[in-house]
């Protein structure tokens, strides 16, 4: 296991020189397994031309800048199919997918259903496998969109994603879920882990999930490559759990002991233990929504008077600005770029 620091991370900053801001196709995927369909963006390297604008920018963060309707850059790249966290949306990280798309990576992101912004159903957003469907269906879409589909090299392709999408990712490159594992320690650490209560109660019922679904595999035979940043469901795992990970897999911690989020401290939960050869990297100073985008000077006071606070609020010390950095450069490392 080879543990990396955010001093040591930073220091390596501003090795790479950018070329043209990424490129962005935002279209919509059609889901037969959930009945619907839901918005998909494609992020990717390209060589300029097209209308420059703003993406996901809103009262409370900055948004970052892509070129509409460019034309791909020539020859193959790798891809990264990103699943969000719960609650979020693919807009939340653009900073990393365009990062990597400027990198030369096409970076793949879904709204996915149930768990996203303006489409939230915990009872159904717990089955976990759904969002790995999620991704399966958005690899499919992009391998055979007559733009993209010249410009793929299938030896890379990673699963990445944050919290419950770290765990989307892991999922996907082959690491299965321990139902009476995650509901013991839930059940154990109820007052402690964040949103043990909501999962256990009757509205939810995680504990009432059928095992065997839980347990499944889910890997997709294409993923070469997996990043999981601050995953959630790292808890009650064994390593009959992790036998099938891809070996190529890198996981992201935020914060020290102070700050780090119960629910996604894969240390604290043995996970890292049974990952002897994954690459760990942890941000310290830094906390779980040190991931989200960077934020407006009145980005603070809007949460804070919105009761959503401290999503702007990094611990003392943090550079948020320089960990996306170091984030992309890991991910783009990982991938050769």
């Amino acid at each position: 296991m080879q543990t990396l620091t955010l001093a040591l991370m930073i220091g390596s900053l501003g090795t790479h020189v950018l070329a043209d801001p990424a490129a962005l196709h935002l279209t919509q995927l059609d889901l037969p397994h959930h009945g619907h369909g839901t918005n998909m963006s494609i992020w990717y390297p390209s060589v300029g031309g097209g209308d420059t604008t703003v993406f996901g920018e809103n009262g409370v963060f900055k948004g970052v800048e892509a070129l509409m309707g460019a034309s791909p850059r020539p020859g193959t790249h790798p891809v990264v199919v990103f699943s969000h966290g719960m609650g979020g949306t693919f807009r939340a990280q653009s900073w990393l997918a365009a990062g990597l798309a400027q990198r030369g990576a096409i970076v793949v992101g879904v709204d996915h259903p149930n768990t996203s912004w303006n489409d939230f159903d915990m009872a159904e957003g717990v089955k976990h496998w759904t969002r790995t469907a999620d991704l399966s269906a958005a690899l499919d879409a992009v391998m055979v969109d007559p733009v993209f589909a010249d410009h793929i090299d299938p030896t890379r392709i990673m699963a990445a994603g944050f919290s419950y999408g770290g765990w989307t990712a892991l999922s996907m490159g082959g690491m299965t879920g321990n139902h009476a594992g995650i509901v013991a320690a839930c059940t154990d650490n109820i007052d402690r882990m964040e949103a043990c209560d909501m999962l256990l109660s009757d509205a939810v019922n995680m504990q009432g999930l059928d095992p065997d679904t839980w347990n499944a595999s889910y890997a997709d035979s294409r993923i070469s490559h997996v990043a999981a940043i601050d995953p959630g469901f790292v808890w009650g795992l064994t390593a009959a759990n992790t036998a099938g990970l891809v070996p190529d897999t890198m996981m992201i911690a935020f914060g020290g002991d102070a700050d780090r989020m119960s629910a996604t401290d894969f240390d604290a939960s043995g996970l890292s233990e049974l990952l002897p050869g994954a690459q760990i990297t942890q941000f310290d100073p830094a906390f779980h929504f040190t991931a989200m985008p960077l934020c407006k000077p009145e980005g603070p006071a809007i949460l804070e008077a919105e009761n959503d606070d401290p999503v702007c609020t990094d611990p003392p010390g943090t550079d948020r600005a320089a960990v996306h950095a170091a984030i992309i450069d890991a991910l783009a490392d990982q991938l050769g770029l």
